[in-house]
């Protein structure tokens, strides 16, 4: 007899879905608010019954002048302190600046197995990811994966190159950089929460990006709003950047973002229903095709649908009895 598959393992393609992220990644840099930070991821995983955002420790930003390696020593302690089974990861400098290889050394040469990822700003081409995967190499963090950040009109030429090496896991828009890379041919207002969706070279770089990190399964992740206090302003940014732009995954900068993001990329209850559904149907067949309420499905579909339960569970969301144990939830929870 012919063991049983789980969805996951039969349904992931040569691209797609390679790689899955909780949808938010949520960044701090100032002490007292990576502390916060920490405290509040761990609340709401106990809240969600996962760990629905990620936490990245800011050293590009977050680091004084002259106090790069100081603060590199209060990320790392941090990261090793933050509470079992969360995600942390750490922004470090980019790799032509003077601190990174130190930066690299004390953080993942002392907490790499405690982090998620490293985050690379200012990536612009494949030779900068080997040279950060090289920098992790010889730090002792072989396995840690990297996130890149997009922030130039070069970067996003060489998008798809960036996003082909295995160690990157995702590609992030750096909005505020690429429009003031554009040396005042891009106006304020490209930087804006609805400017950055209307500007003929913002759109196509958010576009480039999230494709060419689609093309390589890897996961888009859509740029800051900067006007954390206006909700209804980043609601309507993370569905923009979820249901136009195929971004799976969005920085927030503030703590009242971090829910916006996770309600725009959550699915709803219909549709989480039917693709319960229509994933059982698939398996009770063997993964042959099925006709569902007089819709023809098969692999390809039921790929979408699949994805739509690990988006579902990855933002916290009930799943029906039947799709729990897809993803190791007992069915009483």
């Amino acid at each position: 007899m012919i063991p049983a598959l789980r969805p996951g393992d039969v349904l992931r393609a040569a691209q797609a879905g390679t790689v899955v992220l909780p949808v938010c990644d949520h960044y701090s840099g100032v002490e007292a608010r990576m502390k916060k930070s920490l405290a509040l991821q761990a609340e709401m995983a106990e809240e969600f019954g996962a760990c629905v955002f990620d936490v990245t420790l800011d050293c590009e930003d977050g680091a004084p002048v002259g106090g790069e390696s100081e603060h590199a020593a209060l990320v790392t302690e941090l990261a090793l302190a933050a509470a079992p089974g969360m995600r942390v990861g750490v922004r470090v400098h980019p790799v032509d600046h003077a601190a990174f290889d130190a930066d690299v050394a004390t953080i993942a040469g002392r907490a790499g197995h405690k982090l998620s990822h490293i985050m690379v700003p200012k990536v612009e081409s494949l030779a900068d990811v080997v040279r950060a995967a090289a920098a992790l190499d010889a730090a002792g963090a072989q396995g840690l994966p990297l996130q890149v950040l997009i922030e130039s009109p070069l970067a996003v030429h060489n998008a798809f190159d960036i996003a082909s090496h295995p160690r990157v896991q995702s590609l992030s828009f750096g909005l505020m950089d690429f429009v003031s890379a554009h040396a005042g041919a891009i106006p304020a207002e490209g930087m804006a929460a609805a400017g950055q969706f209307t500007h003929p070279l913002v759109v196509r770089a958010k576009l480039e990006i999230a494709s060419a990190a689609h093309a390589h399964g890897k996961v888009p992740s859509h740029c800051v709003v900067t006007e954390f206090n206006d909700i209804d302003a980043m609601r309507a940014a993370a569905r923009r950047a979820a249901n136009e732009f195929g971004y799976t995954r969005m920085w927030s900068i503030h703590p009242n973002q971090i829910r916006p993001i996770l309600d725009a990329f959550a699915p709803g209850e219909r549709q989480i229903e039917t693709a319960a559904k229509i994933v059982a149907a698939a398996e009770a067949a063997n993964w042959a095709p099925v006709s569902f309420e007089g819709v023809l499905h098969d692999r390809a579909s039921y790929r979408l649908y699949w994805h739509v339960l690990e988006r579902a569970h990855a933002t916290g969301r009930a799943l029906p009895s039947g799709a729990k144990a897809w993803f190791g939830v007992p069915a009483t929870s």
